[in-house]
Parts: C-alpha cells; structure tokens; sequence
C-alpha cells in the first residue's frame, strides 16, 4: 500500500483575516483527510511554527494563509528556503497580485483593461477636488494590500470621499482609488500550471451594496449564480481575462479573477486573487462542483498541482 501524502495545512496567521483563515484550513484539512491524505493543521500565528513544519517535514504545504504575511508571497519565500512545496503561486506571482496598485501597472502593461484609479501614499497631498475630477463622484476606495473587503469604501460624493480615504488608511500605507464601474460582477476561477483551464463563470449577487466582508462570509448574505447571467461575448471576455491574469502573473495551481460587465458590455478586470478562500460560502469551491469537481477532490488536484511544478 503506497504511504499516503503528509500535508501541512498552514491556517491561521497574523493578518485581519485569521479568522478566516482558521475556517479554510479546518475545511481544507478534512477533505484532504477524506482523500486518504495525512493533513496536519499548523497555526503560523507565532515563529514556532516554521520549526513545527521542519519537525514534520511535510510532502506538500497547503496554504490557507490570506491578506498579509501569507497571500503576499512571504511565506511562500519562507517554504522556498525550506525546500519544501506548497499550493499555488510563488513568490513574484503571489506578491504582484497582493498589492492592487502594483498589479494594476502589470495588467496595463499587458493590456488587461482595469477601471481607471488614483494611487494615495501615506504623507503625501491628496486633492479630493482632483480625484472626482479624474474619477468621477462615485469612487471605489480601497488599501492597497489587504483582501476580503476589509477598509473597503463605496463613496458616492465627493463629501464622502476624505472619510472613505482616512479608513483604508487605517489599514494600509498605499491606498487605491477607482473609478466605480456599475454592472455586473462576474468572478472566474483558474486552475492549472502550464495549461490552465477556466472554471464556469459565476455572478456575485450580495445583499449589500457591494460584496463586503459580511457577504463573503455569512451564509445567506450573498447568492452564487452559475453560469454569470450576461452575454456569450461577455461571458468570454470574462474567461479570457482570467486566463491572461493567471498567465501574465505567472500564477500556479490556481487563481480567482474577479470582474465586472459594465451596462455598456465592457468588461473590466478589478483584481485576481492568489489564494481564494476555501471555505462553505467561498466562490472558487462554488465554481468546481459546478464543472463536476466535489471539494475533496479539488483540494487533492491542488496537491498534484503543487508536486506536479515541483517535479
């Protein structure tokens, strides 16, 4: 009998989305577990658990770390050092698609279309006038490094636009203001290495005005529609957009790329996601039973995929 795979499930975390973090590692682990694999649960939320994953000496890392110090490609250079492997991207990979502002400049460079932004520093003048100028008065303002929504404000004035500023930098050095596209979103997963393939389109219908933190992660306050109910054209747009995100960054194992099909049909690309999350609500988990993929299953193709690069 082939021993089964030693998977170290690295949950938990330091950044404001622990709590998360913790709930798609529990989720992670047991499927993993159903599939025959060996899944240990390691809490990186102190330094011992760099020794932790040495002791154990793990076939693959699974990692459900989100936002900071885990999605950024940190630690994904910490397991490179360790010369050990891990789901989903590398370290540039992982890095670029964390910081919005960072990967906005890649995807303008590649001609992936994205809705127009001003970039704020920490310290530096900021012209609200000039801002609503370029943007127009309804904005999206965002820190540039955080996920799941966190310091993320709609402003629908130019009067609101300071205190939706002062928030993201609550939470970030770098924020992001962006023009507020209507329409449709539309999130797409991608799952591959060298040969990545679309998961079906799936449209995010959030109780609230947008798909905030709560949406996200409580049960009821978002539906999950598959396929994305906008056109054929706009439908492969959408597909098209994610496959070149996931390529041009150089992503692995898998990706989520979320965008919007504005009133006009012009699809815009708002961000892609390294490490989406795995939990009962999360959309990437959604998208694979709906091309025929259970989540046990899906996390041991992750695996696969993982000593498939390495190999």
């Amino acid at each position: 009998m082939d021993t089964p795979l030693t998977v170290a499930v690295l949950m938990g975390g330091v950044s404001a989305e622990r709590e998360v973090s913790l709930s798609t590692g529990a989720q992670v682990a047991d499927a993993l577990a159903a599939t025959g694999c060996s899944a240990v649960r390691i809490d990186s939320g102190s330094p011992g658990f760099i020794g932790e994953l040495v002791e154990l000496a793990p076939d693959v890392v699974f990692i459900c770390l989100h936002g900071r110090f885990g999605e950024d490609g940190t630690v994904q250079g910490l397991l490179e050092l360790l010369g050990l492997p891990y789901v989903g991207s590398g370290v540039l990979a992982s890095a670029l698609a964390m910081d919005k502002v960072m990967s906005k400049h890649f995807f303008d460079h590649v001609g992936i279309a994205s809705p127009d932004y001003v970039h704020l520093r920490r310290g530096a003048p900021v012209d609200t006038e000039a801002i609503t100028a370029a943007l127009g008065e309804k904005t999206v303002v965002k820190p540039a490094n955080e996920g799941s929504a966190i310091g993320v404000t709609i402003s629908h004035a130019a009067a609101e636009l300071p205190g939706a500023i002062e928030e993201a930098f609550r939470h970030d050095d770098s924020v992001l203001v962006e023009r507020f596209v209507a329409g449709v979103e539309v999130t797409v997963g991608v799952i591959g290495n060298d040969d990545p393939v679309a998961l079906p389109t799936l449209e995010i219908v959030p109780e609230h005005e947008f798909y905030d933190y709560e949406s996200k992660y409580v049960p009821g306050m978002s539906r999950h529609i598959i396929p994305a109910r906008v056109s054929e054209e706009a439908r492969q747009e959408c597909v098209r957009l994610s496959l070149a995100a996931h390529e041009a960054l150089g992503c692995r194992g898998m990706s989520r790329s979320d965008t919007i099909v504005a009133e006009d049909g012009t699809v815009y690309l708002l961000e892609t996601n390294t490490i989406p999350g795995m939990t009962a609500t999360s959309l990437l988990p959604d998208a694979a039973r709906a091309a025929g993929i259970e989540f046990p299953q899906l996390c041991a193709r992750l695996v696969e995929l993982a000593l498939e690069g390495r190999r």
